[in-house]
């Protein structure tokens, strides 16, 4: 439409393709058509628009599920671990991320590339969540008792621990721009760190019946995601709801999410 997409080139195969896959030499001259656009203008095919947001959901197996093009990496679903998954961050680029387990076992996917572990230590109480470094080069571990560890270049801005909470800290989200990071109640109760501003929370039994295990923040910083364990997720500032896996007849608890623009 006319005032809306500007910059943009929409391309459409005719026919009705409900019942059945648009022929060969069809798919054949799509491609034909987008390599010469993109040889001719100078764009790359597989470049994002940068204004599009997408999100990993993290189950409880281990297993990653992808929405709006995220791209599928790796998991531990169906690995026997010695402790469970517990969160995901990703990579700044968005070509990679992190899986943590309780114990603070790391598990690198993609660009994601491993800075240490508090695998090996005994730990007060087990780690619930991670975010990284704007480099990609650290990342953070926090317990449930809003303790964190800061592995690589992730510096440290504060933390809960010692702090009396509502319920136990279930994550972590760190600002864009690195100075800064929020923690995440399973009360829905936002903590924020640095930089990082508060744009709303679930607020006092709002939750329901349903625990929140994540904050995820959109690119911008002015926004975030809460997401529970049944897959419901909330967006608050400028973070958009494009689906999410709630009354699909899943069978294992969410518990996580990770934000790629």
């Amino acid at each position: 439409m006319w005032g809306h997409n500007a910059g943009t080139v929409g391309i459409g195969l005719l026919g009705e393709f409900s019942r059945t896959d648009p022929t060969g030499a069809a798919l054949s001259s799509l491609v034909d058509l987008i390599a010469w656009l993109a040889d001719a203008y100078g764009l790359d095919p597989m470049a994002s628009t940068g204004g599009e947001q997408v999100y990993w959901i993290l189950g409880a197996d281990g297993g990653i599920f992808s929405y709006g093009g995220a791209a599928f990496l790796g998991s531990t679903g169906g690995m026997t671990l010695s402790k469970p998954v517990v969160a995901m961050a990703a990579t700044p680029a968005g070509d990679g991320y992190w899986l943590v387990a309780s114990d603070g076992g790391i598990f690198a996917y993609g660009s994601g590339r491993f800075f240490g572990s508090t695998g090996s230590i005994a730990l007060n109480r087990p780690i619930v969540g991670m975010s990284t470094s704007p480099t990609g080069n650290g990342y953070r571990l926090v317990a449930s008792d809003g303790g964190i560890f800061s592995f690589g270049d992730a510096p440290f801005f504060g933390s809960m621990g010692g702090h009396q909470l509502g319920a136990p800290i279930v994550g972590m989200e760190p600002t864009p721009s690195g100075r800064g990071y929020w923690l995440v109640g399973g009360d829905g109760a936002v903590f924020s760190f640095g930089d990082a501003g508060f744009f709303g929370s679930v607020g006092s039994g709002a939750a329901g019946d349903r625990d929140i295990v994540r904050l995820a923040a959109t690119p911008s910083g002015t926004g975030y995601y809460l997401v529970d364990s049944s897959g419901q997720v909330l967006g608050f500032g400028d973070a958009p709801v494009y689906g999410s896996p709630l009354g699909t007849g899943l069978e294992v608890d969410i518990i996580g999410m990770a934000v790629r623009a």
